[in-house]
């Protein structure tokens, strides 16, 4: 095993320890409009080749972090998402072989703020803020996750999306494939796939929770931002 992952030794009690997310991604790209109710709801049409943009990767935070909503920004909204983590740089990869590239999966929030978002035109600002990419708990080690698998989001303990990924409009590995033709992916980037129907606000004092069969739960409070 290589030397730099080994553990130290040291044991220390679940209540004492600070968790991280997964990783410390290299890039975090991102897939809007990728699953066919959600297009229904944003009254859209489908897209005909993925629609790609990407968040800093100061937005991200491991699960248990307070998700920082300034008072300035007006609607913010939690969006449950199926995380692909990269394992092995590639680049013009076929659709065929894109899954050889993936590490695996984990759950991502794809926190948006939607007043800028349609202000600016772009999304960056508006789905940049640090907080805004909570991730995790762990990482689900295959190469693919089953259509019928399902996310799950709650808000307060209340179920506000549940979609299969069999309502995704572009596969994982088309994905992969169609970010690959135009940019170098790399070890330890995360792609956020897209989010199922239900998409809806969060304020402070409220918790979000995202969970996906075979990964586990990714849960948040919400706070303001300092």
């Amino acid at each position: 095993m290589d030397d730099s992952l080994k553990t130290n030794g040291k044991v220390v009690k679940a209540s004492g320890a600070v968790f991280k997310a997964p990783i410390d991604p290299v890039q975090v790209w991102c897939i809007g409009l990728n699953y066919h109710e959600h297009a229904k709801e944003s009254n859209l049409e489908a897209p005909d080749e993925p629609c790609v943009f990407m968040k800093p990767t100061t937005c991200v935070v491991a699960p248990g972090v307070a998700i920082g909503v300034p008072d300035w920004v007006g609607r913010v909204d939690y969006e449950g998402e199926l995380a692909v983590v990269i394992g092995r740089t590639c680049k013009n990869i076929a659709p065929d072989k894109a899954l050889d590239c993936v590490l695996g999966y984990s759950c991502f929030n794809d926190v948006s703020a939607r007043v800028l978002q349609k202000k600016d035109g772009q999304w960056i600002r508006a789905k940049g803020f640090d907080t805004f990419g909570p991730f995790g708990p762990a990482i689900l080690v295959q190469r693919k996750m089953p259509e019928t698998a399902v996310l799950t989001t709650k808000l307060n303990g209340k179920i506000v999306q549940q979609g299969s990924f069999a309502d995704m409009i572009f596969s994982v590995a088309t994905i992969v494939s169609h970010l690959s033709r135009f940019a170098t992916l790399e070890a330890g980037d995360i792609i956020a796939t897209g989010t199922p129907v239900g998409v809806g606000p969060i304020r402070p004092g409220d918790t979000v929770e995202i969970a996906i069969e075979g990964i586990g739960a990714l849960k948040n409070p919400v706070a303001a931002a300092i």
